[in-house]
């Protein structure tokens, strides 16, 4: 970005379609950036410019083309299909002329990375990384990866996060998502990476897991006849019914719908779900996320459960492997219970939320007054309300509505009005100049 702003090819004038979308979904969606006259180089895409202008755009599907339901694997010859595409999946990304580790959340997906890594020869120990954080009722799933990390002989660190932690580099970590996600995974991201960077140059991530194996509630929820429940993905966006905003949002559902009609569908229902969120969520939310968290402090970032051999092995199983009951992400869960039973993969899943509502709610006065005064905000926000949100922030609804609000203001802050990210977020959106 700074590159074709000082080029003179482009100015720092907002989509504000894309901001909608930011808003509402915590992600943007297609080519256009959130940057008017910048656009992105879709995933699996390349281009040939000559004399300053592209002349050839070609484009390697991320999905395998697959129109009809493939002969039915038996469970016992997809797990052998699947223990040699993870195999070799992750053997290939520990290629590496310098130290790599390994971010160890408990669950499925890092657990069966790990397994896999523990399986291959090497000469010295694994390293792997877990945050947690220190708030109440927050999920953690700490002892379970320590435990695992333990029993594969890895040399293993728990990076406890805590409020204060947070509030002294908030502004940073939005600051370093240039193409903006609000997704508030980027907070234990961050501070991961920083602190896996004083010893490795690489990490692998779990990241794919849930979009290639289905492993997502949403997924099962969608495929479902509307007279069982059924509902579509992404029916609803963050601040529907908060009345927050100044003007309700509209057309904020245009890129998704553009993406349903146009992402590769598979044969199934349930694949067409997954190939949505491939298409988008996964892209523009996760990866961008992995990516500049972990390029901010110069590491590499590797996703083994995204390699295009492992990714096919997956998108060929049929829909009774990939969700049997409520269960999704059956046939990984049921490899790794083979390979590492320890793991308990069928036990319930705790999840990976951060307490960031929590967190914004014992500051919420503070904060609200300061995000509320906040010259973008205002232009779309109501004051008074923006306020309010932010004291009842520990409200399901009202939290993640919140946080995406003040990492829009530290964002604007750092990619508008090109401010320094270099104090707390109090001192930070005290800041008038």
């Amino acid at each position: 970005r700074e590159v074709l702003l000082g080029a003179g090819l482009s100015t720092l004038t907002l989509n504000t379609q894309a901001r909608t979308e930011l808003l509402q979904i915590q992600f943007t969606t297609g080519r256009n950036t959130i940057f008017e006259g910048i656009d992105r180089v879709r995933p699996g895409e390349t281009i040939r410019i000559v004399h300053g202008s592209i002349i050839e755009r070609q484009t390697r599907p991320a999905l395998p083309s697959v129109t009809r339901p493939l002969p039915m694997l038996s469970e016992e010859q997809a797990l052998k299909q699947l223990d040699h595409a993870i195999m070799d999946s992750v053997q290939a990304h520990e290629r590496a002329d310098v130290p790599f580790g390994l971010f160890l959340s408990g669950g499925i997906d890092s657990a069966s990375l790990l397994t896999a890594m523990q399986r291959l020869p090497r000469t010295a120990p694994l390293k792997t990384w877990t945050a947690v954080f220190d708030a109440p009722n927050a999920a953690n799933e700490a002892q379970t990866a320590a435990t695992l990390a333990h029993a594969a002989q890895a040399e293993h660190e728990t990076l406890t996060l805590t409020a204060p932690m947070v509030w002294a580099h908030l502004p940073a970590i939005a600051a370093c998502m240039d193409d903006p996600a609000a997704d508030y995974a980027i907070i234990p991201t961050w501070f991961l990476a920083r602190k896996a960077a004083q010893d490795v140059r690489v990490i692998l991530s779990g990241e794919g897991g849930d979009e290639l194996f289905c492993g997502y509630g949403r997924y099962r929820t969608a495929a479902r006849p509307w007279w069982r429940g059924g509902r579509r993905m992404w029916r609803h966006g963050m601040f529907d019914g908060l009345d927050v905003l100044r003007t309700p949002p509209k057309n904020w559902r245009e890129g998704l719908r553009a993406a349903e009609h146009t992402a590769h569908a598979g044969p199934t229902k349930l694949s067409a779900l997954q190939a949505l969120d491939i298409a988008e969520w996964l892209p523009n939310d996760l990866l961008l996320k992995l990516d500049r968290c972990l390029m901010a402090h110069g590491l590499e970032g590797r996703t083994p459960l995204l390699d295009p051999a492992l990714a096919a092995c997956a998108w060929h199983l049929p829909d009774t492997l990939r969700v049997q009951g409520n269960k999704g992400k059956w046939l990984l869960r049921r490899w790794l219970e083979q390979h590492n039973p320890a793991a308990h993969p069928f036990a319930p899943k705790q999840g990976f939320t951060v307490p960031i509502g929590t967190w914004i709610a014992q500051k919420g006065h503070l904060l609200g007054e300061l995000v509320a005064q906040q010259e973008c905000i205002q232009a779309i926000a109501k004051p008074e309300q923006v306020k309010v949100l932010f004291k009842i922030a520990d409200q399901r609804k009202q939290g993640p509505a919140a946080w995406t609000l003040l990492f829009y203001a530290l964002w604007h802050r750092a990619h508008i009005r090109a401010l320094a990210p270099d104090a707390d977020v109090f001192d930070t959106l005290s800041q008038n100049p």
